[in-house]
């Protein structure tokens, strides 16, 4: 029961030193960041103003402001175009799996599509080895 008292004693030691090292870090930051404040100069209405004023100048003559011409190819707008590509490839897509069987990579319903060592292995699982005579 000793060995059990001691253990508590250094449970509520330990955890009580790390919990006041982290209050008096705490403490230290929060005087650090006190003691460290930039002193705010005021600034009149008019001055807030007048700043801006200047500052939408300089952006309404900015490069990015100004709205560019859409994207075109061959007279017709980029967007209509990639559309345009992602359907005929969609529909190429759709079209290779009824291909004729030259096109085929694979036969229907074969298991070459995966490899040889692959099929080998499904057809020992599927058909158990066993030897003849007994």
């Amino acid at each position: 029961m000793e060995n059990l008292a001691w253990g508590f004693q250094m449970t509520v030691l330990g955890m009580g030193l790390v919990f006041a090292l982290l209050g008096l870090l705490w403490a230290l930051l929060t005087v650090v960041l006190i003691l460290d404040k930039e002193p705010k100069a005021p600034v009149s209405e008019q001055e807030t103003h007048a700043e801006a004023e200047r500052i939408a100048a300089v952006a309404d003559d900015a490069v990015g402001a100004q709205v560019p011409e859409p994207a075109t190819v061959n007279g017709m707008q980029a967007d209509l175009v990639a559309a345009i590509l992602i359907a005929t490839m969609k529909h190429k897509l759709t079209l290779r799996r009824q291909a004729a069987p030259i096109m085929r990579t694979y036969w229907p319903g074969s298991q070459l599509f995966a490899s040889r060592w692959v099929a080998a292995g499904r057809t020992r699982q599927n058909y158990t080895w066993q030897p003849r005579g007994k």
